[in-house]
């Protein structure tokens, strides 16, 4: 709706406008104060919501590493929550300050920032790479060194030092990003319009209805888990391991196992990954592996357990990694290749086309943006005018990166002795340049390298440590400093985009980000530590198999050992794959921007990697979950585009929630009364 009404005025003439977004709250709604936007109300939401959706991203985090975005969601539930209580407060008397849409901004950034430590924090990959577990899995005989016993203490106390260096990086550049580039964060973009959206009186009806749609399929994905728990008494055990597709289809991975998360999952995702994902599954599972195990004895040792990297699993790990490393490397040279050419032209425009291009980026000079600017639409020119007010001093934002830098230089060696002072120092010298990098081709790309940011680190500061100086664990913790200033960085702007959109004061936007960060500092390992106590994580065979956690670990062991480990032919298939994934992403790219029809049929290389390691279980899931959309929009577009959303993060919801008090039987030795189990015949 927002997006239509945003078309701008003609240039040259001035008093020609037509209906904007803002008009429709000029009159209608009093901006607070940066401090009256961040309520204690709004603070207590976040931290219910903070956990919650951070129980959900780290059980994704755990079984898949698939994690959709919960952005909307974040929004929508503060939105409910918020009515809920001014709504109760009024029942009983009690007047409330009104509920506005900054309030709500202020929850969904403080929500999703804290939220987002669960992924970035590694908490499910290369901090739980680390352990003894998934060492094991890698028949390491290594040192101590190269092992690092997790504690909730130590987890946590990295996390806060390594995430609040992301939130200084690059905030004395967000004038530059939103206002003088005019980058379009996608997600923050799309938040910001639903959360406007919202505070409208149609947006709120339409709000109260996903909300509805919301909690009954919540209860439902709820109640179905606990159903499905009283089956499950034992190993392979209940609905989980129903054999849906034939025993033999079963031990290859090709079952529908019920769960509401994936299919929750699947509704959310678009069509295309989640057939990359089948497509991954039928190449893997149905061919490759097949292939491979008819070469046991001859590739590797018929004796070696299944779990064996030196055997079938090697295959199955590092091919996959190498189709990961090679989508991730031509992902990060386009996105790099886009922001420079993005750049270039924007030095080379004419100020006379580009109303922003005439900014002095090096004096920070942004006068001429004033909010009486004659070439600005009514919409830009009172975000502007809202956005320059109560900055943030670049100065003391210098001042605490370099504060926390030292302070990081002194602590995480004491963490990690394997990792040296001179590589933080030169992590920290470059993350500000990879932190502006990641955060320009994010406003441009809605892709965040992160993650190939932290592979990289992995490789070269595991390779200098090398073998005797415990260059696996010091690659790793290279990774998380690397992965987590890049990651909050990129986070930041997108949300300064959505407070931007959303008429809420940078000041405001910058502090919810710390709270969140806190608060995410401590719920995200709390949560992880619940789940790490409850259940054998990083265990192949277990319920969460934390695949990436096996991915960075393989990487780091790559890097400081090479390819000398690896069983017969795997090296030359790990080639062949990886140039492939490249090949894939490449011709995706082309046909993308040949706008060629074509394109939509083209899997994603990545997609279809994530299942050589964990099986098609879960693709068939997330299949189910696109066929339901696209029944529901043959039958209902306009339904199935406003309320899916609603209906999936229910699904997710539910099924996530129930791990809490799963977890908790878990803890006390409390099993399920039935195993419903299937058995060939004979």
């Amino acid at each position: 709706m927002a997006a239509a009404c945003e078309r701008g005025k003609i240039l040259g003439e001035p008093d020609t406008e037509i209906p904007s977004i803002e008009k429709l709250f000029e009159g209608r709604e009093e901006i607070p104060a940066w401090i009256d936007q961040i309520t204690l109300r709004s603070m207590v939401v976040s931290v219910i919501l903070g956990f919650f959706i951070s129980v959900m991203i780290m059980k994704l985090n755990l079984t898949t590493g698939i994690i959709p975005s919960f952005n909307v969601a974040a929004g929508l539930l503060g939105f409910f929550l918020m009515k809920s209580w001014t709504r109760t407060l009024q029942h009983f008397g009690v007047s409330s300050k009104p509920f506005t849409r900054q309030e709500n901004t202020i929850i969904q950034t403080c929500v999703v920032a804290c939220s987002a430590i669960s992924y970035s924090g590694g908490l499910g990959s290369y901090i739980l790479g680390m352990s003894s577990t998934v060492a094991k899995g890698f028949d390491d005989k290594r040192t101590a060194l190269d092992v690092k016993k997790l504690s909730l203490g130590w987890m946590i106390a990295y996390l806060f030092l390594t995430s609040f260096l992301g939130l200084f990086s690059v905030l004395p550049l967000r004038k530059v990003m939103i206002l003088g580039y005019r980058l379009t964060y996608p997600s923050g973009t799309a938040t910001a319009h639903v959360i406007n959206g919202f505070h409208t009186p149609q947006g709120a009806l339409v709000a109260k209805k996903q909300v509805s749609l919301l909690f009954k399929s919540f209860w439902g994905s709820f109640l179905w888990s606990l159903f499905q728990w009283f089956y499950s008494a034992g190993e392979n055990c209940g609905f989980k391991a129903f054999p849906t597709f034939g025993l033999t289809a079963y031990e290859n991975k090709f079952y529908f196992d019920f769960s509401a998360t994936y299919v929750g999952v699947g509704m959310i995702c678009p069509y295309l990954i989640n057939i990359s994902l089948l497509v991954g599954s039928f190449i893997s599972w149905g061919m490759l592996w097949p292939w491979i195990k008819g070469k046991k004895g001859l590739w590797y040792d018929a004796h070696l357990p299944e779990s064996s990297l030196s055997g079938l699993t090697g295959y199955k790990v590092f091919i996959s990694i190498a189709m990961i490393l090679g989508d991730g490397l031509f992902q990060f040279l386009a996105v790099i290749g886009k922001t420079t050419y993005d750049m270039y032209n924007k030095q080379q425009a004419s100020s006379s086309i580009a109303p922003f291009s005439n900014v002095s980026r090096e004096n920070d000079d942004f006068d001429d943006l004033s909010s009486n600017h004659p070439y600005l639409t009514f919409d830009d020119r009172r975000r502007t005018s809202v956005f320059l007010k109560q900055q943030i001093p670049s100065s003391l934002v210098i001042g605490c990166y370099c504060f926390f830098a030292v302070f990081s230089m002194i602590l995480i060696p004491q963490i990690f002795p394997q990792l040296q002072r001179r590589d933080i120092f030169i992590l920290y010298l470059v993350a500000p340049l990879l932190a502006f990098s990641n955060a320009y081709g994010c406003g441009l790309t809605d892709w965040s390298l992160g993650s190939s940011y932290g592979k990289l680190a992995v490789f070269v500061f595991g390779a200098v440590a090398g073998v005797k100086d415990g260059g696996v664990v010091a690659g790793l913790a290279a990774c998380g400093v690397a992965m987590g200033i890049v990651s909050i960085a990129s986070d930041l702007m997108q949300d300064f985009k959505t407070g931007y959109l959303t008429l809420t004061s940078p000041r405001s936007m910058f502090v919810s980000q710390v709270i969140g960060t806190v608060m995410g500092c401590i719920i995200g390992p709390s949560v992880f530590w619940m789940f790490y106590k409850a259940y054998p994580i990083g265990d192949p065979n277990s319920e969460y198999p934390a695949p990436y956690a096996r991915v960075y670990r393989g990487i780091a062991i790559l890097g400081v050992d090479g390819f000398s480990a690896l069983p017969k032919n795997c090296v030359k298939l790990c080639l062949a794959f990886f140039f492939f994934a490249f090949v894939v992403s490449a011709t995706r790219e082309a046909l993308k921007n040949l706008k060629s029809p074509i394109y939509d049929y083209i899997p994603s290389a990545m997609g279809m990697a994530i299942p050589f390691y964990l099986g098609g279980y879960f693709t068939i899931d997330m299949c189910v979950g696109s066929l339901i959309m696209y029944i529901w929009r043959q039958a209902d577009q306009r339904a199935s585009t406003v309320y899916g959303p609603a209906v999936a993060s229910g699904l997710i919801c539910g099924d996530v929630i129930w791990a809490l008090p799963s977890s908790i039987l878990s803890l006390f030795k409390v099993k399920a009364p039935i195993c419903m189990q299937f058995i060939p015949h004979s």
